[in-house]
């Protein structure tokens, strides 16, 4: 140390604290930087709900045509959605005359050989039927129709029935993608 007048120590500047001090405000950016990387990545990767980001209403038909199938006549009550983020998800949740239900799943699912009564998810259905990418599973059959057309995305459609009473059937429609 030197003695300066009067008998005080001035104490040298330290080089190492100088350097400390442009290291940590340069460690500092990119650590920063990850951090909001991964808050992104998390918020960006979590569910459509926990964002606000839920199921959209979407025109049945829209819905429907995604998985290679049309709006039966006489459906009622009506509801359709879409969910998306990596994959997309149609829904349709419709209404229908009870004796029309085997016939618009036949004409529009021809490849699925017909509607089964067993083995339905969920276990209170009385028909189902899928088609798509799951076919050597043995949980679908065939493919989905019209896979070259333009405007159609799914890689599996999947319908389940419950008859509500002698006149009526809820038709549950789901069409995704991978």
């Amino acid at each position: 140390m030197a003695r300066l007048r009067g008998g005080t120590a001035k104490e040298p500047a330290h080089p190492a604290r100088t350097r400390w001090v442009l290291v940590a405000a340069v460690a500092a950016v990119p650590a920063l930087l990850l951090i909001w990387l991964v808050t992104a990545v998390v918020r960006f990767s979590a569910p459509d709900d926990t964002l606000g980001r839920g199921p959209r209403e979407v025109p049945c038909a829209r819905a429907l045509e995604f998985g290679g199938a049309r709006l039966p006549a006489g459906a009622h009550d009506t509801r359709c959605t879409v969910r998306s983020f990596q994959d997309t998800l149609y829904r349709a949740e419709f209404r229908m005359p009870r004796t029309a239900v085997r016939d618009w799943l036949e004409r529009t699912y021809p490849q699925a050989g017909g509607p089964k009564t067993e083995f339905c998810a969920p276990e209170s259905a009385d028909l189902c039927l899928g088609v798509g990418f799951l076919a050597e599973a043995g949980d679908y059959a065939g493919e989905v129709p019209g896979a070259a057309q333009p405007g159609f995305g799914a890689a599996a459609a999947r319908v389940s029935v419950e008859y509500e009473g002698p006149d009526t059937a809820l038709v549950r429609f789901e069409a995704f993608d991978m």
